[in-house]
């Protein structure tokens, strides 16, 4: 099973949190915590990386905290990705960690995959992910009715 971490999965969970507010309102630590369900500690380090790899703006005082620096139309989860993780790679194929990679068959097949799987997340944006899912109409003869 393919798996990102836990922390960048919170990441994403604390973005999506704020793109889904008012842009302009700064959320503190805490408050970001508790509304996502996650240890304030967790919720600290990922905030703190999020702002120094430019994804939030931090602010000191008493009505300080984190917003978005971008709009979330403007953040792929790819990005997030990279930054909380690294570059996505689903195996060590033209990494140059592989001592096999100059005579391995399926070098190329798997580099193809790497590009694939990374284009599908970079045009998955934050406000993607805060959007509300489509509503989906079923033909006249498919639809239930409850009596």
């Amino acid at each position: 099973m393919l798996r990102m971490s836990r922390l960048t999965d919170y990441g994403i969970v604390l973005l999506t949190h704020l793109a889904a507010g008012d842009p302009q309102r700064q959320h503190n630590a805490r408050e970001l915590a508790e509304a996502a369900h996650l240890p304030l500690p967790v919720v600290s380090k990922i905030l703190k990386v999020l702002t120094r790899e430019g994804f939030l703006v931090s602010s000191r005082g008493v009505k300080g905290g984190y917003s978005l620096a971008r709009t979330p139309a403007e953040v792929s989860v790819v990005d997030v990705i990279d930054a909380l993780e690294g570059p996505i790679a689903l195996t060590a194929c033209g990494s140059g960690s592989c001592e096999r990679e100059a005579s391995c068959r399926v070098r190329a097949p798997w580099q193809r995959i790497n590009r694939v799987v990374r284009k599908s997340l970079e045009d998955v944006r934050l406000a993607d992910l805060v959007a509300p899912p489509p509503i989906l109409f079923l033909p006249q003869q498919e639809r239930v009715h409850v009596e």
